[in-house]
Formats: C-alpha cells, sequence, structure tokens
C-alpha cells in the first residue's frame, strides 16, 4: 500500500525537492500546505498517512501546534528543520531531518515512523 504523506513547508522550492524525493520513494503526495492555520485546517479530516513537518513557517509562525495535534491522533510524521534544537523542544519523539537533508535521509526518517 502506498502510503499518502501531507508536506507542511513554507518554502515552495524546499517544497518541490520534498515531492520529488517522495516520488522516488513511491510515495503518494496528499498534499501540501505552507501555514500554521492551511496545515491545521487538513487535521480536522485528514486523507494522510504521515507528515512532513517544517518547524519554522512563514510570517514567523512555528509548527508546535501541529506537531502537537499530530501527536495527540497518533499520526506519524517527521520534523524538517535546519535548527535541531527546535525539533527537540515541542514535537514529542518525532523523527528529525536537519535541513539540507539528501534522499537517503528522508527515507530513514520515514522508515523510522513506519513509512
Amino acid at each position: 500500500m502506498t502510503s499518502r504523506i501531507l508536506i507542511v513547508e513554507d518554502d515552495p522550492l524546499v517544497a518541490m525537492m520534498i515531492e520529488g524525493f517522495l516520488d522516488a520513494l513511491g510515495c503518494e503526495l496528499a498534499g501540501c500546505e505552507g501555514s500554521l492555520a492551511g496545515a491545521l485546517a487538513r487535521l480536522a479530516s485528514p486523507d494522510f498517512d504521515a507528515v512532513i513537518l517544517d518547524v519554522h513557517l512563514a510570517n514567523g509562525e512555528t509548527s508546535e501546534a501541529v506537531g502537537k495535534a499530530l501527536c495527540e491522533a497518533d499520526i506519524p510524521f517527521v520534523v524538517a528543520t535546519g535548527d535541531g534544537g527546535a525539533a527537540r523542544s515541542g514535537f514529542g519523539e518525532a523523527a528529525v531531518v536537519r535541513k539540507p537533508f539528501t534522499l537517503d535521509a528522508l527515507a530513514a526518517a520515514l522508515a523510522s515512523i513506519g513509512v
């Protein structure tokens, strides 16, 4: 079964890179949200199996609220960040990939969450 992955990333170029990685890994893109509000709205009726979650979003927002909601809903996710310390503060035991990351690093992180 193909895993459907939601990307939460505000940088269009990074989102495109992740989309390419997911395609190479045989995953299906469930969509891409670039804002905190958009990501939280998608959680109301999740149509995805896992999430790749950027820590720092546009306008100074962070995605900690999304991480908390994913933990509460028991939806697996990978935190993508250039700031490793930030990923440890509000995201529980989520797998972390440090930007810039490779296809192999993302594959390993997704495998660690069962994708």
